[in-house]
Order: C-alpha cells, then structure tokens, then sequence
C-alpha cells in the first residue's frame, strides 16, 4: 500500500543532515574510513538499516528509498541523528552506477523487496536483468548479495536470476528464522510475517 502524500516531505529531505542531495559527489569516496561499505536497496521506513548501523559503527551503511514520503518518514525517528555511520538516499535504483564506482560496494542488502508478478512488469523487479548486471559490477571481488522475501515466486525467480553471474550461494532458508548471533536484523515486514507465521525465505551470494 503506497503510503499517504506528505506536503512536508521535500522540504524535510533537503534539510534532513543524513539525506544526499548529490551522490554523485561522493562516487569513490563513501566508505571513507570504514570497513565496510554496505548498501541497502528500498530501506522502507528503515527499521533493518537502523539496527545495522546501531550494530555495526565499524561499517557504512547507505540507505536507498525511492519513495520520499517513506524516506521523510525513515528520517523523522530520533535516533538517526546518532548514527554517524549512516546517510540516506531519497532515489531508486536505475541511476545506481552513477553514484559508486565498480568494485566499491562491500554489500548489497534486497529485502522483501517489490515482486512484480506481473510478467510485463519483470524488468522493475530488483534482481532481473535490468539491475542486476550493474550491482554485480558495483560489488567487490567476494561481496555479497543479501536477499530476503515473503514471496515464493520471486525467491524462485531471484534463485534462477542469479545462476547467470558469477555468485556462489552460501546461505538459503525456506523458512529464515532470525538468529541474533547472525548478522542480522529484523525489517518491519518481517515482524509483521513472523507474527502471522508465515514463512520468510532468505539467501546469499558471494561474488566469486
């Protein structure tokens, strides 16, 4: 469900010291001193990324979010302002080779995202063959591709996809639970499923 328009949301974005106007900018240069530099694609209203970042101050995390009233949302919480290891972008993913070099991603995090079970709609899915080729070039020798869903078909598609580039599968659950000891964290899809018992499915590559 697309969330309600919020009149106040450009304006809050603009302002917001965690929101990047210009990732072009930073093409090259967004992992600065960290030791990882771990991306996030359709962040939602941030949940997963927040307790990443909370977790993990030794990484940088980037936030992608292409809806701005989600984004402005994301950004209203508190504890953002804290996270020193974090920013946000308010964009999609088409434009993604613009902003990072080849090679410069250590991670690159898919979580529940859209399906598009429409076949005419395939090309919007995150791991067809409209994005795909571009993360893979993104991530570093032995990075990583993190995906997670409700959605058996898009698992399946996705399972599929995936065997075209060069990744080795090293994680794959029907039925993910979350483990603390994981690196790990729960969206706000996921908690919604997990009450409902509904199965979450989860996989994850390393590029060869």
């Amino acid at each position: 469900m697309r969330m309600r328009n919020k009149p106040w949301a450009q304006d809050f974005l603009i302002q917001h010291p965690k929101a990047v106007l210009d990732p072009k900018s930073y093409k090259g240069h967004w992992k600065d001193h960290h030791q990882k530099l771990i991306l996030e694609i359709g962040s939602g209203k941030g949940q997963y990324i927040f307790d990443l970042a909370k977790a993990h101050p030794e990484h940088r995390f980037i936030a992608l979010e292409k809806d701005k009233n989600v984004s402005a949302t994301a950004l209203k919480k508190p504890d953002v302002l804290h996270l020193d290891n974090l920013v946000w972008i308010n964009n999609g993913a088409e434009l993604i080779h613009e902003w990072f070099t080849e090679g410069e991603l250590d991670e690159i995090h898919l979580n529940f995202s859209d399906p598009w079970p429409k076949k005419h709609h395939e090309k919007r899915r995150l791991t067809s063959k409209t994005f795909m080729p571009g993360f893979f070039k993104l991530l570093n020798q032995e990075g990583l591709i993190k995906f997670k869903t409700d959605n058996q078909k898009l698992f399946e598609y996705t399972i599929l996809q995936m065997q075209e580039y060069a990744l080795e599968m090293i994680f794959f659950s029907v039925n993910y639970i979350h483990d603390p000891k994981e690196d790990d964290a729960y969206t706000e899809y996921e908690m919604k499923f997990n009450a409902l018992n509904q199965p979450i499915y989860r996989a994850i590559w390393r590029k060869k």
